[in-house]
């Protein structure tokens, strides 16, 4: 007797320690009865029900029918203390506020785990305090031994991950923030590997090689592998129609359409920097679009913080400024050259002169033209007829002369052409050549007749050249006044 009244008092105190453990448990614990749920599985499956998922998806009305044939038994005092309950009546009565409708999903995937089956079943889901406080929870259950069959006894464990969950969640803002900021940035911007780069830079200098700008300078072809070995991870939406690239893949398989020509030398720039230590640096460089529209960008290259050590990040943003550079190009077209006529002006004119001066080569060979009659074509014909006429003396002196020589509209009506190089027999080939296309010029417009005199002259060693243009002005006017002349042009 003694040893059976031992045994029942330490089954006694197990159970108590159990009750102890359940009560003092550090996370929420739930003693449910599900045995109505096991009874409603059964009717269901009776009626030919096969697939629960479908079936609660065409009658959402019943999964407050299952929750409703759930029993709270019991819960220990860290639910109570979670979920703001004075008692598990408390509680209970106040289920509704705990179990809104965002646990609806995970609620249907707990039964389907039991209609399958599953003695345990697990979710995320939300539950609400009763102070109205969103808890996210981690649920675990269990169905207890011998109640497989009936599932009268289910003990579930609810850990609050509200804290881990706010934090994830505001991480994926945060990376989402940051990804629309890429993505919708009004600038193009890359996302590359410079990793391999680092690696070929590294061996350069394990070899001893000091002078990287020298290094390149003999081995071009090393720039050429280093370009080829950049890896592009991303790119955002404007670099797509910046480039006319109908999406990522496309352009990232025609990189070599993008970066060509001139790129190979401001690369190099690049190299030159990262080399020396700069893993932050600006520079203008020229790439092309995919349907082959030369772009002029502006480019600020970084390594993005923590990995300076290997390069495996770098962010590159272009902005383009191909309209700026076309305004600029416009802007030092108009300082060098005469609007009307597309040759160079009188500006252009005196600075060629005096670096002709300075420079050579010599002898330099100065042809000055005048446009007969401008002033009564003008009086009498109109301002739009005498334009016309210095348009079609601009086309024929252009067609006249080659680089270095230039053409240049250096008054009303008065041309100048200076041929470096040029002896005199050049000179008179040179002024032959324009009283040809003179001629061909007056065969296309017959409503006006295009004629201008014209004078040359050539420097002899030690002569300036501005008593050579007075010497071919001299010319051009005898030429002007009908006087013979060697340099006759007639049109």
């Amino acid at each position: 007797m003694l040893h059976l009244h031992d045994t029942t008092d330490g089954a006694a105190a197990t159970r108590h320690d159990h009750e102890e453990m359940f009560e003092l448990a550090p996370i929420s614990l739930w003693l449910e009865d599900y045995a109505g749920l096991t009874a409603l599985f059964d009717g269901w499956r009776r009626e030919g029900v096969v697939s629960l998922r479908e079936f609660l998806r065409e009658n959402p009305a019943k999964v407050k029918a299952c929750s409703e044939q759930i029993r709270v038994l019991k819960v220990n005092r860290r639910t109570l203390a979670l979920y703001e309950a004075d008692s598990l009546d408390h509680l209970v009565s106040n289920l509704g506020r705990v179990f809104r409708a965002d646990m609806l999903k995970t609620f249907v995937d707990e039964l389907c785990q039991l209609w399958d089956g599953a003695t345990t079943f697990t979710s995320n889901t939300v539950n609400y305090t009763l102070g109205g406080r969103r808890l996210d929870i981690q649920l675990k259950g269990t169905v207890l031994p011998g109640y497989e069959a009936t599932l009268g006894r289910v003990l579930l464990s609810i850990e609050d991950v509200t804290e881990r969950e706010t934090m994830r969640r505001q991480a994926a803002q945060a990376e989402e923030y940051a990804r629309g900021l890429f993505e919708h940035s009004p600038v193009s911007l890359w996302v590359e590997d410079f990793s391999s780069v680092k690696q070929l830079v590294d061996e350069l200098r394990f070899r001893g090689i000091v002078d990287f700008r020298v290094f390149t300078d003999v081995h071009p072809e090393f720039v050429r592998r280093c370009l080829s070995e950049i890896r592009v991870i991303d790119v955002n939406q404007h670099t797509l129609e910046m480039f006319a690239a109908p999406d990522k893949a496309t352009l990232i398989a025609h990189i070599g359409d993008v970066f060509r020509e001139d790129m190979h030398r401001h690369f190099r720039e690049q190299l030159v920097d990262l080399w020396n230590g700069k893993l932050f640096h600006t520079r203008e460089v020229v790439n092309y679009s995919l349907n082959g529209d030369e772009l002029h960008v502006h480019l600020q290259f970084s390594v993005l913080p923590g990995h300076e050590h290997d390069w495996s990040l770098v962010q590159i943003a272009l902005t383009d400024i191909t309209a700026r550079k076309k305004a600029e190009a416009y802007l030092e077209y108009l300082g060098k050259h005469d609007v009307l006529t597309k040759l160079y002006n009188r500006s252009f004119y005196v600075d060629e002169l005096n670096r002709l001066e300075r420079k050579g080569p010599f002898p330099v060979t100065i042809i000055m033209l005048d446009l007969d009659n401008l002033k009564q074509v003008n009086d009498q014909l109109g301002h739009a007829v005498g334009d016309a006429l210095l348009r079609r003396t601009g086309e024929v002196l252009a067609k006249a002369v080659d680089k270095p020589n230039c053409a240049a509209r250096i008054g009303g009506d008065e041309f100048a052409l200076l041929l470096p190089g040029v002896d005199a027999e050049g000179g008179l080939a040179v002024m032959e050549n324009i009283e040809k296309l003179v001629a061909l010029n007056n065969q296309f417009y017959s409503a006006s007749t295009l004629s201008m005199s014209a004078g040359m002259a050539t420097s002899v060693p030690g002569e300036r050249l501005e008593a050579v243009v007075r010497r071919a002005d001299f010319e051009m006017y005898r030429e002007k006044r009908g006087q013979p002349t060697a340099t006759l042009v007639r049109g």
